[in-house]
């Protein structure tokens, strides 16, 4: 018996139709298509972002996954999804996975694909790539992601704010991810530092409760919650002339 294909797809931070064209055909030719929501949750955000796709209803199985940093809960669950999704393989079913962004940025994606090759060595797969976060929040903005030779880091909110002042300050641009409920930390530090009109944010992009702010000198700290990113500016935007 031949085992089946397993795909992964990053669907975008929101909007509808934000993935690669092979990417929704690999979809449409799976047999099963499992795709998370969040514990508490009563949408998956993943589902909501191929709405209007061609992509029929039954192939969708929605997983339940927890909001937890420690590491050895996360690697625990995925062990069980890969199990469940290893048993599928090896009946011959094609099987994608849905992630939101990119299948490699940030994404619980990685630890399936880990988990699966444990179970499955000869474990065939394809991962398709997906709009990030931060360049959709920079497409949203118009807020050029990096010009020249500027420098830039992408990294998860820290809770030592002097931490992050550091990266401010080693870098021309810092690309955050994961803030949560640090924003109103992450707010009063910018200000602090002068910075926060060259600041940009954005939350849900394309979703219902969407934010969207190129000034964040005017962001309220109720602006944070899930799917947010900020794109930092340590100083102004150099004006460029033809």
């Amino acid at each position: 018996m031949s085992f089946g294909h397993f795909t992964g797809v990053g669907v975008g931070p929101g909007p509808a139709g934000l993935i690669p064209v092979a990417a929704l055909v690999a979809l449409q030719r799976a047999d099963l298509i499992y795709l998370p929501r969040a514990r508490g949750s009563k949408v998956s955000v993943a589902r909501q972002c191929l709405a209007g796709l061609t992509i029929a209803d039954d192939k969708f199985r929605e997983i339940e996954f927890p909001m937890d940093p420690d590491r050895s809960i996360l690697s625990s669950h995925y062990g069980e999804l890969a199990a469940t999704v290893a048993e599928e393989l090896s009946s011959g079913r094609n099987v994608a996975y849905l992630t939101i962004g990119d299948s490699m940025t940030y994404s619980t994606y990685g630890y399936l694909l880990a988990a699966l090759r444990d179970k499955l060595p000869n474990l065939t797969h394809t991962t398709f790539p997906g709009v990030t976060s931060f360049a959709a929040t920079a497409s949203a903005l118009s807020w050029p992601l990096g010009e020249g030779k500027e420098r830039i880091l992408i990294l998860p909110c820290p809770d030592d704010m002097a931490e992050l002042r550091a990266d401010i300050t080693s870098h021309d641009i810092v690309v955050l991810m994961k803030i949560g409920t640090r924003l109103p930390n992450v707010l009063g530090l910018l200000a602090g530092m002068g910075i926060a009109r060259h600041c940009g944010f954005a939350r849900r992009i394309g979703l219902p409760g969407e934010v969207l702010c190129d000034d964040v000198s005017t962001l309220t700290p109720e602006a944070s919650g899930y799917l947010a990113t900020m794109l930092i500016r340590k100083t102004a935007r150099e004006q460029r002339h033809s």
